[in-house]
């Protein structure tokens, strides 16, 4: 194996599945205190999301709470309560191309802008022949991180 050309420099996120956003924003919001920062809708990931935030600067965490906008098209993002957890990286198109040389499956979508303007892509959560090495039921998100958070947390 070669030398990896990048880092996981923290946890960027969590995303939270449900089939009701509002149940979820009384917990994480109301109870809890966390901040939402920004919501997104998109119709080709099926999601309404709302983005809520913990910490500040580099060490900010971001708390998706997702619901689909149809409940019976895909993908369901309600279905796995813990739909997925992103990592910084900090050079994404580096780990992509080292990655996907080891036999890492990646997501359809490649590398693209994601809701919170970082650019990310999505590490399959189940391996194939072609590419034995997955999520192992898990979806992992990567997001390049910004110079601040790489600069922080280098």
């Amino acid at each position: 194996m070669t030398t990896r050309p990048f880092k996981v420099l923290g946890i960027q996120q969590v995303a939270i599945g449900g089939a009701d956003k509002a149940r979820m924003k009384k917990l994480w919001v109301e109870m809890l205190g966390l901040e939402q920062t920004d919501t997104f809708r998109s119709e080709r990931e099926n999601v309404d999301e709302d983005i809520l935030a913990m910490g500040q600067g580099a060490h900010k965490v971001e708390v998706d709470i997702m619901q689909p906008l149809d409940m019976e098209k895909k993908p369901a993002v309600h279905t796995t309560p813990l739909n997925h957890i992103g990592l910084w990286i900090d050079d994404l198109p580096r780990a992509v191309q080292w990655l996907t040389a080891q036999g890492v499956r990646f997501a359809p979508g490649g590398i693209r802008p994601g809701a919170a303007g970082y650019d990310i892509c999505f590490l399959h959560p189940k391996a194939n022949d072609e590419f034995p090495i997955a999520g192992e039921g898990v979806l992992i998100e990567l997001v390049q991180a910004p110079p601040e958070v790489i600069a922080a947390l280098s």
